[in-house]
């Protein structure tokens, strides 16, 4: 019998929200799969070594999955670590695919799971709870109500102004390095007063912005903006 690729979310930070779902998964599986390159994905591992205790005698597969926005790089990466997963799964044993948050919001797994279905294995999702729904809860605020909409958009990319004119509230994700061009943005479109940030929601050095004057321009990559009209 093949083993089973789980794509497994660990929520934003702390592991008193990983679910219980995702705790036995993990505990069932004889492998674990993180990639190589990218913070969150150590920070995944630790998360899972907290939430789950003791992990000796899994497999811990360190996948290549470079940070690059080349689709024929990335391509080829998701092709490799696929086929290595494949490999674990054709000897019967099951593997976890660690990924912060949930595995279907900007996450790399979801590439992973794609092939590895279209390869015919089995393969599963196990949601987490998403950073967004965790920062709106340290901001002690709801995202949304009534007939209100929600948009989640990727800061660092192409789009963020016409993003930014919705109507309703918007998480802004992804923004990394390009928070300060972000924050003029937010300021030049009259929505700096709307916005707030927590920075690493859920750790230990975590930071909450009810303003984001109080940021500086290097905020730190697990940062989350809420913007409420």
């Amino acid at each position: 019998m093949k083993g089973i690729l789980y794509g497994v979310g660990m929520g934003p930070g702390d592991p008193g929200l990983v679910t219980l779902k995702a705790v036995r998964v993990i505990r069932d599986c004889g492998a674990i799969a993180v990639p190589k390159s990218g913070d969150g994905e150590r920070v995944a591992l630790n998360i899972a070594r907290q939430a789950v205790g003791g992990m000796e005698g899994k497999r811990i597969i360190e996948l290549d999955m470079p940070m690059t926005r080349d689709s024929d790089l990335l391509r080829r990466s998701h092709e490799k670590a696929a086929g290595t997963l494949i490999g674990f799964l054709d000897e019967g044993i099951s593997a976890a695919f660690l990924t912060l948050g949930d595995p279907t919001i900007y996450s790399t797994y979801i590439y992973i799971h794609r092939i590895i279905r279209g390869k015919g294995y089995e393969a599963r999702i196990i949601p987490g709870v998403p950073s967004f729904c965790a920062v709106a809860a340290r901001l002690g605020d709801c995202l949304v109500e009534a007939s209100q909409a929600l948009h989640v958009i990727p800061g660092s990319y192409e789009g963020l102004e016409e993003g930014l004119q919705l109507p309703g509230a918007k998480v802004l994700m992804k923004c990394g390095k390009s928070f300060g061009r972000v924050k003029r943005r937010l300021r030049e479109c009259g929505l700096i007063e709307s916005a707030s940030m927590v920075e690493n929601c859920g750790f230990d050095n975590e930071r909450i912005y009810e303003s984001l004057d109080e940021a500086d321009e290097e905020a730190g990559y697990f940062s989350v903006i809420v913007v409420k009209d």
